[in-house]
């Protein structure tokens, strides 16, 4: 059976990113546009237009033309929308870099996405140095100062026309951000302006943000989560954004008192500490209207703890993933009485399904979504994309979920075999494939198991024979070759690693394993 969304069809979006986004912000003008949550410095709309204009100016400038691909490798900074902008005004398609990325992880990115330019920061100059040799790119830009390297502040002083581009809407990429999608290699995920406009009109039905508005910008913009919540939807709207270029609780605190943050969107381990930590206590958070997590699934209990410490009636849940724009779900911030552990109601113009393992709709199945907001695939990867969205159009997501008579979504499992640690996809076989470079080592494999309330990934290390090896040894061999959030946080020896005939490693025998102690 097909699942309808509750809520009216809205209009497909046909225009680029940055007219859906930017499109009033010179009749918002001088309203505060981003705020610098360390410095306090801030910009207005018109100010981001004007800057967004320029720096297209000067990505044309650097030969950057329709179809190109820019690499924006950095933090967050108020200084990063205006370069997404201006690419996307220029013609480009963005490629997110985590900010954690390896010189090695940041290379393999670099070399996929055919990337010209990679725009950083000075702090990150070892790894873009070390990641560029091999690609396609041209020249490395910093957003700050650096001596030897062109900043984005040159690009503002640019003189020339703004580039002229004509845009398809429907087949153009604005963004492509790296994912895992259900099992495997990290790949490109093509969003089409179409994609992620149309997903913001989307979410507009749910969330309802006021002009008003002063949003908190801790979860990073490179993540699909971050740039579409905390960056594209917020600042079409007219509200306020914050950024803060990482985590710090005491600083997240400080900011949301200071600068009367009115809607705080988080991951569950934020929500863990709003609802334990002693920090909290004594910090004047009245302004706080609304909280959402998403990105990892949130315990339900965990949720109704928060809500009553910070005095709401709700912890708001989303659901989605990149490869949908990212959204399809979400707990609508009217419902008074929304049950607990549910993830949302269906988005307007999205449809779904709830597939079991025959292949028929179940009661509780595999969650498949089809509408606007489907990606236009995995870049060079048809293959990968057909197993994906089949041919009627429906994205397979490796969700298992349950609907209620109320028509909410319940994520219960999950298929796929990623790894969710604080918001970020970890492939188990990437970590696999870094174990196994290990001469100490014979074999390994990597599940997700649950510590302190969140998903961390352990390794099952078979060493090699004769070779005295410990878990300090394997979590710091790893830990030299990823970015941090990917680090082994767990180690166990076993004599054999299970494994079907076909050689495919059987991790539910490992997960059952970790469930027999529990």
């Amino acid at each position: 059976m097909v699942i309808q969304s509750q809520y009216p069809p809205i209009e497909i979006l046909d225009a680029p990113i940055h007219d859906v986004v930017l499109g009033r912000a010179q009749e918002y003008g001088d309203r505060i546009a981003l705020v610098d949550g360390v410095s306090g410095r801030e910009v207005s709309y018109a100010q981001l237009d004007g800057m967004s204009r320029r720096i297209a100016a000067g990505f044309a400038e650097l030969g950057i033309v329709h179809g190109d691909t820019i690499a924006l490798h950095s933090p967050n900074t108020i200084i990063y929308p205006a370069v997404f902008y201006g690419a996307t005004r220029a013609g480009a398609t963005v490629t997110t870099v985590n900010a954690l990325y390896t010189a090695s992880e940041l290379h393999k990115q670099l070399v996929d996405s055919k990337a010209k330019l990679l725009v950083t920061i000075s702090l990150f100059l070892p790894v873009a140095t070390a990641a560029v040799d091999g690609t396609d790119v041209q020249e490395i830009l910093v957003c700050d100062q650096a001596e030897g390297y062109r900043s984005v502040q040159e690009l503002l002083a640019s003189t020339g026309p703004e580039p002229v581009v004509d845009i398809d809407p429907a087949n153009d990429v604005a963004v492509l951000p790296y994912s895992s999608g259900t099992t495997g290699a990290a790949k490109g995920v093509m969003l089409t302006h179409r994609n992620i406009g149309t997903n913001l009109t989307q979410a507009e039905a749910m969330f309802e943000l006021d002009e008003g508005e002063r949003i908190i910008a801790i979860l990073p913009f490179f993540h699909i989560y971050g740039l579409s919540v905390l960056m594209n939807l917020p600042l079409r709207l007219g509200a306020t954004v914050v950024v803060l270029p990482k985590f710090d609780l005491q600083q997240f605190l400080t900011v949301l008192d200071e600068q009367k943050i009115t809607r705080a969107f988080v991951a569950p381990p934020i929500v863990l500490a709003l609802a334990k930590h002693p920090a909290v206590d004594g910090v004047d958070l009245s302004a706080l209207k609304y909280v959402t997590s998403a990105a990892a699934p949130l315990d339900g209990d965990l949720a109704e703890a928060c809500a009553k410490r910070l005095g709401l009636h709700t912890i708001l849940q989303c659901y989605g993933m990149t490869e949908l724009s990212p959204g399809t779900h979400a707990v609508p911030q009217d419902d008074i009485d929304p049950p607990a552990g549910a993830v949302g109601k269906l988005f307007p113009s999205t449809e779904m399904r709830l597939v079991g393992a025959d292949g028929n709709d179940a009661d509780e199945g595999e969650i498949w979504i089809r509408g606007p907001q489907v990606m236009k695939g995995y870049l060079g990867r048809p293959a990968e994309t057909d197993a994906t969205i089949d041919p009627d159009g429906w994205l397979h997501t490796g969700d298992i979920g349950r609907v209620d008579e109320r028509g909410y979504l319940y994520v219960v499992d999950r298929l796929k075999e990623l790894i969710k640690y604080h918001g970020y996809q970890v492939p188990p076989a990437e970590l696999e494939a870094v174990l196994l470079t290990d001469t100490r080592i014979a074999d390994a494999a990597v599940i997700g198991v649950q510590a302190d309330g969140n998903e961390v990934p352990k390794a099952f290390v078979v060493a090699m024979p004769g070779v005295e090896l410990t878990e300090a040894d394997v979590i710091e061999y790893v830990a030299e070759r990823v970015a941090p959030y990917k680090k082994v946080r767990q180690v166990e020896f076993i004599d054999a690693v299970p494994k079907a005939a076909s050689g495919k490693i059987l991790r539910r025998e490992l997960r059952a394993r970790e469930a027999a102690r529990e």
